[in-house]
């Protein structure tokens, strides 16, 4: 599920005056307008990258040109090519001159290997730019477009999809060949379809082949969707109407069956054998070991379990199984290491923990432990005999660097956190394990990008916004808590208050919530909302979020809390924290309003129909009934309807529309390809059947949220006229 909305690490400084506003004063405008608002979201001056040899290539843009350099260790740069000579180079390969300065402006689309050449398009065409020059050659001439290239690891070929099928084309001589054939609406060789792109790989990356470590050959996924029901979405601004089909398997319908294959580059193709006949399965990874052994891990259906297999020819050994009272959350590939053992993360102690394993998968040693959770393996420096990896360890809303022993005798030996302040750090390791890149922020600084080295010293500092306008406006003091749930369990929140707040007077609350299992919210960084939540505390409100258990970052046990019933036990938690917040006095419990999207708007739904503690609620795309929503997303947390018909019926918003308590306002993007429509028009259909007062706005061409700036301003102006009516 998108976890559209939810406050991410994010650069936010006032890069302009606030003359036209009342000194130190938020408005509405200044945050969300078109054509008046000031930009509080700027990108970074600069975006770094490690290079094979450790050094860092910056990329930056200026005056619509985008310059590259290379920084070494003392940080001195060295241009890579000279920007403005670049749109020559491209126009003598044979771009107009409109195609070359825009790919000039754009900058590279992807890099070699080796990091000293990159694609650009012009058009649908593409062209590899050696930095060396710069020089340009022209790859493709037919204006046909070719998705995801991906170069070789030895950098001597190119992978794409044209069409539904892989292409293989040869940087050498620029010869093209078809690998696969047959794709296409109902096949597809090489990219994922909508669910396995929405909710296993990651959403844009479509790409399902990958390179193994010599370059002969390509590990891909295909897909069968001819069972998969087509779910037409309907564009009505123009005439006549555009129909949008999509193949989406919902909750228990069938998904695509797939297969796992591997083609060489003359074309000879090998499946892997199904280690699962006639159980239905998801592939949920695919990879190689060092020895260019192709690795592949399945789940079933319902993802109770998580099984990585080796593969010597078509059959494939199992290395590792995970299982799960609940659910098991898909696992990242091995990290191996020289002597072919390998690290591992796994949730078998109700936290993501880091273990060492042998060749063969059995369990050497567990090198971290505790009551905290593993994000990322960043790197391993074998020599050094440590691995660094990024953790929950200090805090469960914030996120932080560490190094621990690789040959330890018990778990966390040597564990040393990297980072000193208090937020959010993410950090990328140099390829030789001695620096590291991390981007630092917390709820009172914006994003800072630092150079440090693998004791955690800090070398330089790469990029940090000017604050001095930020320090003039008047902001209310931003407050985390850890309270208690009903059975005792750790709650984490946040509060924002107005920056004159009076513990004596009562104020209204707006409340903002996502909810999704595994999906925190409360977190120590300079997110996004933060404009709009410190605006609404300068109008008098205090802004509340409170992560319930299953969204927390206290370990993938905790959200087991709500398997099988989703919505129940996240109301619970929340109404505890409404008691928590009753319990501080000056929360005027009359006034509280309650905001989200996507599974945030489910609980905003659910909230309403289920209770009386809120009155209003802003409901954006909900899911009003998860038999509506995708099949891997919601089996993962509910299992099959079949087998979970009264968990199901209790998520169903349309059975209590009767029960509605509170204002109630509704958004929903009229080509929502993720929640569809049809959830929004049902729950309407039953609240105007039920006698209930509600609003709705639609978002016409929006997808799972307002896509342009003319509607993300009317969805704040709205929301805001909305809570001054209402509260």
């Amino acid at each position: 599920m998108n976890h559209l909305l939810r406050p991410l690490p994010a650069l936010l400084v006032l890069a302009a005056p606030l003359a036209a506003q009342e000194a130190g004063k938020l408005t509405l405008e200044a945050i969300f307008h078109p054509t008046k608002k000031i930009a509080f979201l700027t990108p970074p001056s600069a975006r770094w990258t490690w290079m094979p040899d450790s050094t860092l290539l910056e990329t930056r843009t200026e005056k619509g040109l985008t310059h590259l350099n290379r920084l070494d260790a003392a940080g001195k740069a060295t241009p890579v090519y000279t920007a403005e000579v670049l749109p020559e180079a491209l126009r003598k390969a044979g771009m107009t001159e409109a195609q070359a300065k825009q790919a000039a402006g754009r900058g590279p689309l992807g890099w070699n290997p080796a990091l000293d050449a990159f694609l650009v398009k012009g058009g649908e065409d593409l062209f590899l730019v050696r930095t060396a020059g710069p020089a340009a050659t022209r790859l493709t001439t037919d204006g046909a477009a070719r998705e995801v290239p991906t170069f070789s690891p030895d950098g001597k070929h190119l992978a794409f999809l044209k069409g539904n099928d892989l292409h293989v084309l040869d940087l050498a001589t620029g010869a093209e060949k078809a690998l696969t054939t047959g794709g296409s609406e109902t096949r597809f060789n090489g990219r994922l379809d909508w669910v396995y792109d929405e909710e296993v790989y990651g959403r844009g990356s479509t790409r399902a082949f990958w390179w193994a470590p010599d370059s002969r050959s390509l590990a891909f996924l295909s897909f069968d969707l001819s069972k998969v029901p087509v779910h037409t979405l309907v564009d009505d601004r123009s005439h006549p109407q555009k129909t949008v089909p999509i193949r989406y398997p919902k909750a228990g319908e069938p998904n695509a069956t797939v297969t796992l294959g591997r083609v060489d580059l003359n074309g000879a193709l090998t499946w892997m054998t199904d280690p699962h006949p006639g159980t239905e399965t998801l592939i949920v990874q695919v990879g190689f070991d060092p020895q260019g052994r192709l690795l592949a891990a399945w789940q079933d259906r319902i993802q109770t379990w998580f099984e990585l297999r080796r593969f010597e020819g078509v059959e494939g050994k199992v290395l590792v199984k995970e299982r799960s009272k609940a659910w098991q959350e898909r696992l990242p590939l091995p990290r191996y290491l020289k002597d072919g053992s390998f690290l591992w993360q796994s949730d078998r102690s109700g936290f993501r923990h880091l273990y060492h394993l042998d060749a063969e998968g059995r369990e050497l040693r567990a090198l971290t432990s505790g009551d905290w959770d593993v994000r990322d393996l960043l790197a391993v420096d074998e020599k050094a005999g440590k691995a660094f990896f990024s953790a929950t360890e200090r805090s469960p809303i914030g996120l932080d660097a560490y190094a621990v022993d690789l040959k330890g005798k018990r778990a966390n030996a040597g564990l040393k956190r990297l980072t000193a302040e208090s937020g959010t750090h993410m950090v990328q390791f140099s390829p030789d394990g001695k620096r590291f890149l991390a981007r630092w922020t917390n709820s009172t600084t914006p994003t800072q990008t630092r150079l440090q080295d693998a004791a955690g010293a800090l070398l330089r500092t790469l990029d940090a916004p000017a604050t001095e306008a930020l320090s003039k406006l008047k902001l209310g003091k931003v407050s985390f808590q850890t309270i208690q749930a009903r059975d005792g369990h750790p709650l984490q929140t946040r509060l924002i208050f107005p920056p004159d707040f009076d513990p004596a007077k009562r104020y209204p609350v707006f409340q903002e919530i996502y909810g999704g299992p595994g999906t925190p919210t409360v977190r120590d960084a300079f997110g996004r909302d933060l404009p709009w939540h410190h605006f609404l505390a300068q109008q008098g409100f205090v802004v509340w979020v409170c992560d319930n258990r299953s969204a927390s970052n206290r370990g993938t046990a905790s959200g087991h809390h709500a398997y099988r019933r989703l919505g129940q036990t996240e109301l619970e938690d929340q109404l505890d924290g409404l008691a928590w917040l009753k319990a501080q006095g000056w929360a005027d419990m009359n006034r509280v309003a309650i905001d989200g999207w996507s599974y945030g708007g489910f609980m905003s739904a659910y909230a309403l129909t289920h209770s009386k503690a809120w009155k209003a609620g802003i409901v954006g795309a909900p899911v009003t009934d998860y038999r509506l929503y995708d099949s891997i997303y919601t089996e993962r947390f509910m299992g099959l309807p079949k087998d979970n018909p009264e968990g199901y019926a209790a998520t169903r918003i349309m059975d209590k529309a009767k029960d509605v308590e509170g204002a109630l306002l509704l958004f929903h993007g009229t080509l929502d390809d993720n929640v569809h429509p049809q959830n929004t028009i049902q729950l309407v259909d039953a609240l105007q059947k039920a006698g209930k007062d509600f609003e709705l706005v639609l978002l016409p061409g929006a997808g799972h949220g307002p896509r342009t700036p003319e509607q993300v301003w009317f969805r704040y102006w709205k929301t805001w006229q909305f809570l001054k009516k209402n509260l």
